[in-house]
């Protein structure tokens, strides 16, 4: 079994709502238990900065697909919640992403772990760090509650 931390967001119609259904299609389609749950928070959009307000959360879970099984299974949860694609970077009703699998390091043309936006995304570094203080990243060994306190983001 993997322990993945995975960042959930929305900023389109209910985005509570999205976030719990998400949550709840985690469990039932990808056989994972969830084992803790970070706050919810809302933030500023990113890159694309003309789109309404985000809230975002990190579930950690265990599970025992394989990271582009699992990559798939996310794919597929945000279809059934009404996902559109408008354009990269812009307004969704769910976003579900890989943060980390393990301490694996992975590339693909699909899928890179650790994801690449951990350490310029506070809130994300934040939510990592409410989950586990200790967590540290896969590829430098900085923890990432270090990252965060030095404003490295």
């Amino acid at each position: 079994m993997a322990i993945v931390y995975t960042g959930l967001g929305s900023n389109v119609g209910e985005r509570e709502e999205y976030l719990a259904s998400a949550r709840g299609l985690i469990v039932a389609g990808t056989g994972s238990r969830i084992i803790a749950e970070s706050s919810i928070s809302e933030t500023e959009p990113v890159d694309f900065t003309d789109q309404p307000m985000f809230i975002n959360q990190i579930i950690k879970i265990e599970v025992s697909l394989e990271p582009e099984e699992l990559l798939d299974s996310f794919k597929k949860i945000e279809k059934m919640l009404g996902r559109q694609y408008r354009f990269s970077k812009g307004p969704r009703e769910i976003d579900i992403d890989i943060l980390l699998y393990n301490n694996l390091i992975y590339r693909s043309e699909r899928l890179i772990i650790p994801h690449p936006e951990i350490i310029n995304r506070k809130f994300i570094l934040k939510h990592l760090v409410e989950l586990d203080p200790e967590l540290a990243d896969p590829v430098t060994s900085k923890k990432y509650r270090e990252v965060l306190s030095n404003g490295s983001f």
